[in-house]
């Protein structure tokens, strides 16, 4: 069990001006940010992040949602990380995430869903290596 994961702050959420909002119920949940930047991610790049997902239908859509305006990548620390965040974010469908959870307050829909959380601690130290070198991360 690791006690880092990887999030992005997805266009959608930053373009309404989430972020702050976001941000704020991360560090409430009892998350440290150990990186965290705001970037633009071209196409490409989205499919090389989403690689994993190149077979299923909805991947170029996606590709093209995430390069469509500006992102917020993170990583987040606190014992439990993976497990927490996804708690703390919600169900992918925001229809059927709890109520208090990130994506519950704005997400306007499954691909528009506000923020990305890693799936597992492997996926969370491959994507944070993704965006963010050893010594960025401290």
């Amino acid at each position: 069990m690791s006690n880092t994961t990887f999030t992005m702050i997805k266009p959608d959420a930053f373009a309404e001006g989430h972020t702050g909002k976001i941000l704020d119920m991360i560090i409430e949940g009892g998350f440290s940010i150990k990186a965290m930047k705001v970037l633009r991610i071209t196409k490409e790049q989205a499919g090389a992040f989403y690689a994993v997902h190149s077979e299923r239908p909805f991947y170029n859509d996606l590709c093209s949602y995430m390069s469509s305006g500006p992102i917020v990548a993170a990583v987040l620390e606190k014992d439990n990380a993976v497990a927490d965040f996804r708690k703390l974010i919600g169900a992918t469908n925001p229809a059927d995430a709890a109520e208090g959870t990130i994506r519950k307050r704005f997400a306007k829909s499954i691909e528009a869903n506000a923020v990305h959380g890693s799936d597992s601690d492997e996926n969370a130290q491959i994507e944070a290596n993704f965006y963010f070198s050893q010594l960025e991360r401290g």
